[in-house]
């Protein structure tokens, strides 16, 4: 038995037509759909930001109690490994920017509390601080006869021996750098490779 069937010639137009509008009834709610993830991720990213900038001064160093001793004695009892120093000097640019772009940061702020007893000494202060050997100094001749800073800003790390295990002078390039920096001490990697050698690799 033969079935007729009908065909049905559109043209160029109305194939065309057809094909579009099937587009549109299907393209439609995935417009919806991404518009819609779009915003989510806008109001993500802004809360993100917004909660991510933290006062460092508060929520990075540690209050100093101006004695080497102490200070390694509490990082020990906190689980720490190492004391990190920033030596910097009044009205620094540079020191500003670390504050301002990197030190600020809520993540920066936890890894490095989380890993590390910070704190933060004045290499032009006359502020008084004693050393392991129970010398008393000033915090700008701590800096320069004891630590041998030679630039500021620069990140001490003493490890709780007193020994100073790491040095890195300067501002790193960014936050994601300065993050690097840390794992790099508090992993030990310091002790078989290069910093640069570290961030190639990571």
């Amino acid at each position: 038995m033969n079935i007729p069937v009908k065909l049905v010639d559109c043209g160029r137009e109305g194939c065309s037509s057809m094909k579009n509008q099937a587009i549109n009834r299907i393209g439609k709610p995935v417009r919806i759909v991404a518009t819609l993830v779009a915003v989510v991720l806008i109001l993500a990213a802004s809360n993100f930001v917004q909660a991510e900038l933290r006062n460092p001064e508060e929520y990075f160093f540690q209050q100093s109690f101006g004695d080497m001793t102490e200070e390694l004695a509490t990082a020990g009892e906190e689980g720490k490994k190492f004391l990190m120093i920033m030596f910097e000097l009044s009205n620094c640019p540079w020191c500003e920017r670390m504050k301002n772009e990197v030190l600020n940061r809520s993540e920066i702020q936890d890894f490095y509390n989380d890993s590390f007893r910070p704190l933060m000494m004045n290499v032009e202060s006359d502020n008084l601080i004693v050393d392991l050997d129970g010398t008393e100094y000033t915090e700008r001749d701590y800096a320069v006869e004891v630590v041998q800073v030679r630039a500021s800003p620069e990140f001490v790390f003493v490890d709780l021996d007193g020994n100073i295990a790491f040095r890195y002078s300067g501002v790193p390039k960014d936050a994601n750098e300065f993050m690097l920096l840390g794992k790099y001490v508090s992993e030990g990697h310091y002790r078989t490779t290069e910093f640069v050698n570290f961030k190639q690799a990571n």
